[in-house]
Parts: structure tokens; sequence; C-alpha cells
């Protein structure tokens, strides 16, 4: 089948396939005499595998790692259990970091008086030095003095 057919069957775009093929995720396509890259049913498969796992989050380096645990048939599946929960110790990671993102905006944004006035607490707190944190957790920063003026913007 061509690349359009490939793509819809595997839900994957054709650009993502060319740049699976070209970073070794999925091994060259056959081409035709005239050029035009052509897929089998396994080759579907394995698009489908890949676009499941970047759905799931999963790198670029993660996905190599699980095609060959894929593709290993006497791998454990310990291996690919650990590798899952690695992914979701990260995201849980990345997580946590958002909310701190989102609670540190949230106080901003109560501390903005939101107005015609051209003072902007949102915009001194980010033009401001970060504040010290006592562990590796950012803190929220407190409320800006709205009366100092925005210097450089």
């Amino acid at each position: 089948m061509n690349i359009g057919k490939a793509s819809k069957a595997s839900k994957v775009s054709a650009k993502m396939i060319r740049y699976y093929e070209q970073i070794g995720l999925t091994p060259p396509a056959d081409r035709t005499d005239s050029g035009y890259r052509t897929y089998t049913e396994d080759d579907v498969h394995r698009l489908r595998f890949i676009g499941r796992a970047r759905d799931l989050g999963f790198s670029v380096a993660e996905i190599t790692t699980l095609l060959e645990l894929w593709n290993d048939k006497s791998r454990q599946s310990a291996d690919v259990k650990r590798l899952a929960q690695q992914h979701i110790d990260e995201l849980e990671q990345r997580i946590e970091s958002m909310l701190r993102m989102a609670e540190t905006l949230q106080a901003q944004i109560q501390c903005c008086a939101g107005d015609e006035q051209s003072e902007c607490s949102i915009l001194r707190t980010l033009s401001s030095p970060m504040p010290q944190t006592i562990s590796s957790k950012r803190v929220p920063a407190p409320c800006c003095d709205v009366r100092k003026p925005i210097s450089g913007g």
C-alpha cells in the first residue's frame, strides 16, 4: 500500500511516517520502480505501535527500547514493566511541576488588578529575580508591589 493508505490504516500522518523512517524507528520503506514508498501490513502494525507509544508520551529513545523488547521473543515482561514504570514516574514528576507552575501563576493572577492601568504585577514578577527556595520545589512568588515601576519592558 502507498503512504496515504498506510497513514490512514495506522492513524499516523504521512509526515510522521517519513520522520520515523528518517530517525530509524522504522526501517526504510520498500520503493516502487518510480520511487514511491510501499508498506505492508507488518509496517502498518509497527506504525500503530509507535503511534500508540507516542500517544502515551514515550520518547523516541523509549520507543526504540520498546520496539527492541517487542521484537525480542526471549524478553522478560519485567523489562517492559520497568520501562513503563520509569515513564510513569517521569510523567508524575512533570505533572507535579506543572501543578506548581499553575499554582504560581494562579497566585499572580489573584494579585493582578486586571484593569486599564499599565502597571502589571504579573509582568513585574516575570521580570524579577527567582525567589529563593528551601528545597528543589519552587514556591509561588509573592505579589509584587504594583507601585514600583517596571523597567525594561
